[in-house]
């Protein structure tokens, strides 16, 4: 076994989270838009599973970094689940020895479901792990890129994971990643998750592939350029191109578009908010509460600094983030410099503050900064109207999100302030509803809908009459 690392007294950050891969990118899916399969390059030869000893260096640095009684080890990949039960049970038999008196530990893992058995399930429920299942909605929208490497669909086998996690009694949630396949149906996708596969927590994750200019085949004038989008995608999967990096302004036609992104949420959001406030939790939408609220919010897409949210791959290289796990983003190794120091280096201290540093002067003075911040640095590769690089190339999304739910955020905030619960506003809208469609009946075809949303009544609230 290897020697301890020891830490340095004082060092590390006051909380930060770690993602973990203990199988690397190894997987054994082949999703079409996986930017994390090819990141493989990077470690010729090797096995690609973390070995006992650095096993137990990282759950004892992981509890000695952190200064705050609260801590979670959460593990992704390529698929964790590849590394077998064992692997997990000598993970929490770690946590045990080296666990502070008083400290908590969560448990959390990321995987595609599919190797989830009855045993899997059972351990995962002894140890309260919180299991994210990633499915992409109904049977058509996730098998259009999520395959094997057979390329045959994985549907089926997801949700027969999902079935022995929900036998089991397991706290499971849904990451769903937004593509060409799904993105313009919001509100099918949305009941499916919440009504068939029964998630109450939901994670939305655009898909943005990007593509340096150089690497295609097409020329350019034959692409139909729209601003950041290439409406031709020249690589069909992660095998038909090198090391992914975040390099380039055009993106590939699975990827969505801003404008599909802030038309989903906003679809979303309005079948969200007539009735499943309190009961069903959408990251984004709590993520934007808690902005309107004055709070910090939960994710570093939409907080003015990140950082604080690293990687490690399955031999113990820490990397500035999980969308960063490019060389020159390499923060060192764990069993060569202690993990705190790690976290604490002013390179990622740089890396964290350049976020809100290199904000161009249009996110700057935008209405909406105070809950968008910028975006995730990865997708800051458009340039503004003015011509400055730095915006994000979702950002007639996030506008477009953030502006259509202005009110209702105003309207959950005062809520709290007054110690009452935002699932009041389910309420508000049943209302308010009725009063736009009696307004609605009382108009002409082709006058402006009472709602405001700038359609005609027949275009709109008066469209199903």
């Amino acid at each position: 076994m290897a020697e301890p690392i020891p830490v340095t007294p004082g060092s590390g950050t006051a909380a930060f989270h770690l993602l973990a891969k203990p199988t690397g990118a190894t997987c054994n899916l082949d999703c079409e838009y996986c930017f994390f399969l090819s990141k493989e390059m990077l470690y010729p030869g090797s096995r690609f599973r973390m070995a006992d000893d650095l096993l137990d260096q990282y759950v004892r640095q992981l509890i000695e970094a952190q200064r705050v009684p609260h801590v979670t080890v959460a593990w992704q990949g390529g698929e964790p689940t590849m590394m077998g039960v064992d692997f997990f049970r000598r993970s929490v038999a770690y946590v045990e020895r080296y666990r502070r008196p008083g400290m908590t530990v969560d448990y959390t893992i990321q995987t595609n479901g599919t190797l989830i058995d009855d045993e899997l399930a059972g351990f995962f429920k002894e140890h309260h792990f919180l299991v994210g299942i990633s499915i992409d909605g109904p049977r058509s929208m996730h098998d259009a890129f999520r395959v094997d490497r057979g390329g045959a669909p994985t549907f089926d086998r997801v949700m027969r994971g999902l079935e022995r996690l929900r036998a089991h009694e397991v706290d499971y949630n849904v990451l769903t990643t937004l593509h060409r396949a799904n993105a313009d149906h919001p509100v099918e996708v949305y009941r499916f998750l919440r009504d068939e596969v029964g998630a109450r927590f939901m994670q939305f994750i655009p898909i943005i592939e990007r593509l340096p200019a150089p690497t295609i085949d097409v020329p350019l004038a034959e692409l139909g350029l729209s601003p950041g989008l290439a409406q031709r995608a020249p690589w069909t999967s992660w095998r038909d191109r090198p090391l992914y990096r975040q390099e380039g302004a055009l993106v590939t036609d699975r990827s969505v578009t801003a404008e599909q992104y802030g038309s989903f949420l906003s679809a979303v959001f309005d079948e969200w908010v007539r009735r499943d406030i309190g009961e069903v939790y959408v990251q984004m939408f709590d993520v934007a509460l808690a902005n309107w609220y004055g709070e910090p919010p939960s994710l570093c897409i939409h907080s003015e600094t990140c950082g604080t949210a690293l990687a490690m791959e399955h031999n113990g290289d820490m990397y500035s983030c999980d969308h960063f796990v490019e060389d020159a983003y390499k923060l060192g190794n764990i069993t060569e410099t202690p993990m705190a120091d790690l976290v604490a280096s002013e390179q990622q201290r740089s890396f964290g503050l350049a976020k809100r540093d290199t904000l161009p002067r249009f996110c700057r003075d935008c209405d909406v900064r105070f809950a968008c911040h910028g975006g995730c640095p990865k997708d800051r590769f458009i340039e503004t109207p003015d011509g400055e690089p730095g915006l994000n190339y979702l950002c007639a999304g996030y506008q477009a999100f953030f502006r259509h739910v202005d009110k209702p955020m105003r309207m959950m905030s005062e809520l709290l302030r007054r110690n009452r619960a935002p699932s009041e506003l389910v309420a508000w809208y049943a209302t308010e509803d009725e009063r736009v469609r009696a307004a609605a009946a009382k108009s002409g075809r082709n006058d402006p809908c009472p709602c405001g949303s700038g359609r005609k009544v027949k275009n709109c609230h008066g469209s199903a009459a």
